[in-house]
């Protein structure tokens, strides 16, 4: 059974996780677009093409689908990880 949190501030975090793992996914994929770009000329067969935009698909691949996979997670069990987090947040703002 899930337990909710009515701290605000829960949901803010995770927002801000989601939005900047989906980024770094973005990001990712736009430099692995630039760099093949950038390169193209230098490749010399349609072997050595192949191969890289195959390790460079799979690389994209499982990258994408391990943050998606933890941004799931998060969703999940937002509660318990940031209500944990928060928690010594304000055990240590309290002792300052």
């Amino acid at each position: 059974m899930q337990k909710l949190n009515t701290d605000p501030r829960v949901a803010g975090k995770f927002s801000g996780d989601r939005t900047w793992s989906l980024t770094a996914v973005a990001v990712l994929w736009l430099l692995y677009a630039f760099v093949f770009y950038q390169i193209r000329n230098y490749l010399g067969s349609t072997e050595v093409f192949w191969a890289l935009a195959t390790a460079g698909g799979l690389v994209l691949l499982f990258n994408t689908a391990a943050i998606f996979a933890m941004v799931a997670h998060l969703s999940e069990e937002r509660d318990e990880i940031y209500g944990l987090d928060l928690h010594y947040l304000d055990l240590s703002k309290r002792k300052s």
